[in-house]
């Protein structure tokens, strides 16, 4: 195996009010970085804050998970925002979980759209280009975990960000490297073992196969860490990262958080 790391990341906190997610505590002890819902499409202030409050605890970093002003439909429905709003909903987000993340003793060291803002800013410069100024004015140093070779990616790379390329276990591809929608029946990957040796392949090798049967690359050769995430509303999400984690851990895979800012 080579000299990379890899961090595996996962959506969660993403209850809201009456409406919990369950114990979230084994999932998490699988994983070294979180996405925790900031609001928008998921999360009140309670969830935030023993959300941040468990990564903490297990030294796991905090992701800002940020979207679409979007609670009715989970933020996976495209808003049309305009370019300053979006920035400034950004901004929002990320300002709202900093001030949890500091309380539990730690801090928010990267980004990630959620849901239709991914998969927008993957295609659409405007959107992009508002995730990436939101980022900079607020803290360059803040990777964003985004795909290889998307309008997000590069438009990342011009302004001198980090991004981190995110390869996810239990999502097909399209022959193109993006996402295939939820809708498509061969969408999700939820047999433990498929999606372990799903993640040992594309930290090998930097690619995946396609739902077309085509390699497609979605790691760049010089990446030094990847970033892979399972989602925590899929079905058998413990099982699938304990798995993963075992197989990557007995590839001889490193992994490790994204960013370290906790504080005494």
């Amino acid at each position: 195996m080579n000299a990379r790391t890899v961090s595996i990341n996962t959506d969660i906190g993403e209850g809201f009010g009456v409406w919990g997610v369950g114990d979230e505590a084994p999932l998490m002890d699988q994983v070294t970085a979180a996405n925790i819902a900031c609001g928008f499409h998921a999360g009140d202030p309670d969830t935030l804050r023993s959300t941040c409050e468990m990564a903490s605890a297990r030294g796991v970093s905090v992701g800002a998970q940020v979207s679409y002003r979007d609670l009715v439909g989970f933020g996976r429905r495209f808003i049309d925002v305009p370019t300053p709003t979006l920035v400034n909903d950004i901004l929002y987000q990320i300002g709202a979980l900093q001030a949890f993340a500091r309380i539990a003793g730690t801090e928010v060291s990267y980004v990630k759209a959620h849901g239709a803002l991914y998969n927008t800013a993957a295609r659409h410069h405007g959107q992009a280009h508002a995730i990436v100024e939101a980022i900079g004015l607020l803290d360059p140093e803040l990777p964003v975990l985004c795909q290889y070779g998307t309008v997000l990616w590069n438009t990342a790379l011009d302004a001198g960000l980090s991004p981190h390329a995110e390869v996810f276990i239990d999502r097909s591809y399209t022959d193109d490297g993006l996402l295939v929608p939820r809708s498509h029946p061969d969408a999700l990957v939820l047999d433990p073992s498929a999606a372990a040796k799903r993640a040992v392949q594309m930290f090998a090798t930097g690619s995946v196969v396609s739902v077309g049967d085509q390699t497609v690359a979605v790691v760049p050769e010089d990446a030094a860490t990847i970033a892979m995430c399972i989602h925590s509303d899929a079905p058998g999400a413990v099982g699938i990262a304990r798995r993963t984690r075992s197989l990557l851990e007995q590839n001889g895979v490193a992994l490790v958080p994204i960013g370290d800012r906790r504080h005494d």
